[in-house]
């Protein structure tokens, strides 16, 4: 059967299509389009104008594409932007009229739960304590997991397209709003921070969005020119590409091999998340994998 996901995100809109075979699967086609739902607008939990038109146009995007595959089933999920926006039922009746779409929104929970099992599929198993990050637009999802299933699991209402429209960030970022941004993070994310100080984790498991970036500003590729299931990343690896980047302008950041444009208002204030995690869980290794919500309806539908 060949399948079509796509998950429409608070910056990017993604598609998956992809064939399956009992347990056996083949993935045909990925690709991004931007969308940036969450504009200025999110502050106030709406979703304006502009993004409705940049989402109905990413979709018909994404509609032709699975029309040529000739798709059998399309789902197609709304996640923190919709969930959040109090036009959320004018939105949906909007990508309805206009692109025949229906979208499911889904919760938090459920964008957590989809997120570990498309890491299920690209890592097959866990065999220690890890913590799955997964930094949005909208919301981060934080997933602590093993090989016994998920441990602890929750979808934060912090991600970056929300934090840069509440916190004022100069360019090149200036020291004060970093340690601005550790302390909001902290402050918000204090029951993640709390269990991995509890429950030892060597490995942080990065899915997409920043951790893309970082992995084709290693490898010098252009950005979704080199598809990954897993990537290992040293964290010194790591702290190489997160002082390359920080105090540099957004014009500079262009400049850099592998830096995606689509990204370029996120990736700073996502690097400094980042680094916060690894310092407050002690973490030994990181892993960046593109296999994540869309994925992880992937394992659903193979997994019956």
């Amino acid at each position: 059967m060949k399948i079509a996901v796509i998950d429409l995100g608070t910056n990017t809109c993604n598609l998956l299509i992809a064939e399956t075979n009992g347990k056996a699967f083949q993935i045909h086609h990925q690709s991004s389009q931007p969308v940036k739902l969450g504009d200025g607008a999110i502050q106030k939990n709406v979703i304006s104008d502009a993004a409705m038109e940049r989402a109905k146009i990413a979709l018909l995007k994404h509609k032709a594409n699975i029309d040529l595959f000739g798709c059998e089933s399309v789902k197609v999920f709304g996640t923190s932007a919709i969930r959040s926006a109090e036009n959320k039922i004018e939105f949906l009746s909007f990508i309805k009229n206009n692109t025949g779409f229906v979208i499911e929104v889904i919760s938090g929970d459920q964008e957590a739960d989809l997120i570990y099992k498309g890491v299920l599929l690209a890592f097959k198993e866990l065999n220690s304590n890890s913590l799955i990050l997964d930094i949005g637009g909208g919301s981060n999802e934080f997933i602590l997991c093993n090989n016994s299933g998920i441990q602890w699991q929750k979808s934060f209402p912090t991600g970056i397209s929300r934090v840069i429209h509440s916190i004022q960030l100069s360019d090149p970022i200036r020291s004060e709003e970093i340690e601005a941004l550790q302390a909001y993070f902290e402050k918000e994310h204090q029951p993640i921070l709390n269990q991995v100080s509890e429950i030892k984790v060597q490995t942080l498991i990065g899915c997409s969005g920043a951790f893309d970036t970082i992995a084709d500003i290693l490898d010098e590729v252009n950005p979704n020119e080199k598809p990954r299931v897993k990537q290992l990343i040293s964290v010194d690896e790591f702290y190489l590409v997160y002082y390359k980047l920080i105090g540099e302008s957004k014009e500079e950041l262009l400049q850099i091999k592998g830096m995606n444009p689509v990204r370029i208002d996120l990736i700073i204030p996502a690097m400094i998340l980042i680094k916060q995690v690894i310092e407050s869980a002690n973490i030994q290794e990181i892993y960046q994998t593109d296999y994540a919500l869309r994925e992880g309806v992937l394992w659903e539908k193979m997994s019956g």
